[in-house]
């Protein structure tokens, strides 16, 4: 095997916002967005074969 990327990051930018009702309830709007680490790793993976491995950094 050789090593084709490696990178640190995040790869998924998530944002969580709550959003109080008239009637007192609690909504929660969720959201995810791709970052730009996401498509480095999308173009140098395109068309291949790996196997990928994510080690948490512990931050």
């Amino acid at each position: 095997m050789k090593k084709i990327f490696e990178a640190e990051g995040n790869f998924i930018r998530y944002e969580e916002h709550r959003v109080k009702l008239e009637n007192g309830d609690e909504l929660v709007h969720r959201s995810e967005e791709p970052t730009e680490l996401w498509w480095k790793l999308k173009e140098a993976v395109k068309g291949r074969k790996v196997r990928i491995v994510v080690y948490d950094t512990g931050e």
